[in-house]
């Protein structure tokens, strides 16, 4: 919960702006809309954060999104496949395409920005090669499918808002994840594989199947957003569907206090850095700034959150070393 600290400051600051300077940031839609937008990348931060906490990086989350959202229509209108083939199928491939990253990566020593990076590529290729690079959408009778994805539970006596239903899978996957890394040994493991590979190898830490399970786990979750990313926009062209989308769960998940060095993790400190992102999207918008700026306000803030965790580093390794000397007297 420390490390997440300072990124609810952050996400505090930037609502009290929006408060303030942002039209029309209050209105019940507009809350709904970011909501909305919040709970369904805090899945695809989700499962960046478990592969960060391996001291790995999934650059491939944004073309899995692609595949999965894209290959979800294409089933159910071009193939004419039942939403009860198509749902498990897509989550299979997904978690398929994680367990080959996981095994390149632990099995034969290639490194994970390479062979996801690869995977960037390679997914995007064949969700437009099998769609002949054109739109997929719902229509007819699947609207009903993506209707039901897309509820709302209003709220007694507040007008305009009502709680996306997606804020229900990531409440779960949320508190999932967070009891599996503070609970279980699993966990705990996960966490020793970060901070020293080796060192928990020796201790006899199936490291090896941890890191594959955390690649398997983020592109599941990526092809579960996928999906969920589908239903909410209603169509998407291959060509751009999930363009950046790694970024964004990335720079959460690291301004939340995963550290890219590996072994630390805070769940609520990923979902805060999710909602921070959202929110001052949001309000590059409203307050009327070019939404071409956008992407450099995102790497910029990525940038300040590594150079802080590097120098939070460095600190408490000073700390350490002034600490040593009168710890051994």
């Amino acid at each position: 919960m420390k490390r997440a600290l300072g990124i609810i400051g952050i996400f505090v600051a930037i609502l009290i702006y929006s408060i303030v300077f942002a039209e029309n940031f209050t209105t019940g839609i507009n809350l709904m809309q970011v909501t909305q937008r919040t709970a369904l990348y805090s899945v695809l931060a989700l499962g960046a954060a478990l592969v960060i906490v391996t001291g790995g990086i999934d650059l491939s989350i944004g073309s899995v999104v692609c595949l999965s959202g894209i290959m979800t229509p294409w089933l159910l209108i071009e193939k004419e496949w039942t939403p009860w083939q198509v749902i498990p199928t897509v989550l299979a491939l997904s978690a398929f395409i994680g367990l080959c990253h996981g095994l390149l990566i632990t099995r034969l020593r290639l490194q994970p920005f390479l062979v996801t990076l690869c995977g960037l590529l390679l997914y995007r290729g064949i969700a437009r090669w099998m769609t002949g690079d054109q739109s997929q959408g719902f229509q007819g009778e699947f609207n009903e499918v993506r209707a039901i994805a897309l509820a709302k539970f209003a709220i007694p006596g507040v007008e305009g808002f009502r709680i996306p239903a997606t804020v229900i899978p990531m409440i779960v996957l949320s508190v999932a994840i967070g009891l599996f890394l503070s609970r279980t040994v699993w966990g705990r493991w996960l966490l020793a594989t970060g901070r020293n590979e080796s060192a928990a190898r020796y201790s006899g830490v199936p490291t090896a199947w941890l890191t594959t399970l955390a690649y398997v786990a983020c592109s599941l979750l990526a092809g579960f957003g996928g999906m969920l990313f589908i239903f909410d926009i209603g169509s998407a062209q291959p060509s751009d569907f999930g363009n950046f989308y790694e970024l964004y769960a990335i720079a959460a998940a690291v301004l939340g206090g995963c550290s890219l060095r590996g072994g630390e993790a805070s769940i609520v400190g990923v979902l805060f850095g999710v909602a921070t992102l959202r929110v001052l999207q949001n309000t590059i918008t409203l307050a009327g700034f070019s939404s071409q700026i956008e992407f450099a306000v995102v790497g910029g803030v990525l940038l300040v959150g590594v150079a802080a965790d590097e120098l939070i580093r460095r600190l408490g390794a000073r700390r350490l070393e002034r600490l040593g000397p009168a710890a051994g007297a």
